[in-house]
């Protein structure tokens, strides 16, 4: 995955895996709806998926083995079948499940929620994993990109800003930091993105709220876009991925590449 290209990379939200309050029985579904957005994704033109266990709400802060398997069959049922780059988000801030997850599917970057510093969260306080994350880098090397959260979303910081993208960087040793909203589906701030990106000496992502509206501003900014929300049916989270607003959002970024 190239950030020359500005890549945008959809979201595969998945329903309630086993082990999870609200996991439904069949796994199969729970599979054969991951497939279908992923395809959509790429029948849409997006430039890669990633996966994150959305539905096993309420959150733990690290998830149990249970989820660990889960997650596992799903996501190689992506690779098997869908030829985009992809990513694994294990909420709600399990960047070593995450990397063990990545690095049995060959998946190509993982995102980590809280990588260094502390957030108030609504699953308590979480602390950063930078250390634990590089040991395990350290000891099963690949080629999995780390992207981190910088002041993420649904919680509360205390750290300077300027100071937490340099600490995520440095001190963390990401390789992209994520910059969102305050919500799921809630637009960055752009002045916040425009300090990150002239400051990130690695690549900046938007993590929430692109939107066909708001793309052509984000795009002066940021160097890759993770979208859920508004390419869902509706534009409404819980919805399946529409065919039709991907690709309009594909059309739109392919119009800003050519711009460039």
């Amino acid at each position: 995955m190239e950030f020359e290209r500005k890549p945008l990379i959809g979201m595969v939200h998945l329903r309630p895996l086993p082990g999870s309050y609200l996991y439904g029985g069949n796994f199969d579904d729970v599979i054969e709806s991951a497939l279908r957005d992923a395809k959509t994704l790429e029948k849409a033109g997006f430039d890669a998926v990633m996966v994150e266990n959305f539905g096993d709400v309420p959150f733990p802060k690290y998830v149990d083995k249970t989820t660990v398997a889960a997650f596992t069959a799903v996501a190689k049922a992506i690779r098997d079948e869908v030829s985009l780059p992809f990513g694994i988000n294990v909420l709600r801030n399990d960047g070593i499940a995450a990397y063990s997850i990545a690095y049995a599917v060959k998946a190509d970057f993982i995102r980590v929620n809280v990588l260094s510093g502390v957030a108030y969260t609504d699953q308590g306080l979480i602390e950063g994993i930078a250390h634990e994350l590089a040991r395990l880098r350290k000891l099963l090397p690949s080629k999995i990109k780390v992207f981190a959260d910088v002041h993420v979303k649904h919680a509360v910081h205390f750290f300077d800003f300027e100071d937490a993208i340099r600490d995520t960087v440095e001190r963390g040793l990401a390789d992209a930091v994520v910059i969102s909203g305050k919500a799921t589906g809630t637009p960055v701030d752009v002045e916040k993105l425009a300090l990150a990106k002239r400051i990130s000496p690695v690549p900046v992502v938007v993590g929430s709220g692109t939107s066909y509206d708001n793309l052509p501003e984000l795009w002066k900014y940021a160097d890759a876009f993770i979208v859920g929300t508004w390419i869902k049916r509706d534009g409404k989270v819980e919805n399946e991925v529409s065919l039709e607003r991907a690709r309009k959002l594909v059309e739109l970024a392919n119009k800003l590449r050519g711009a460039l």
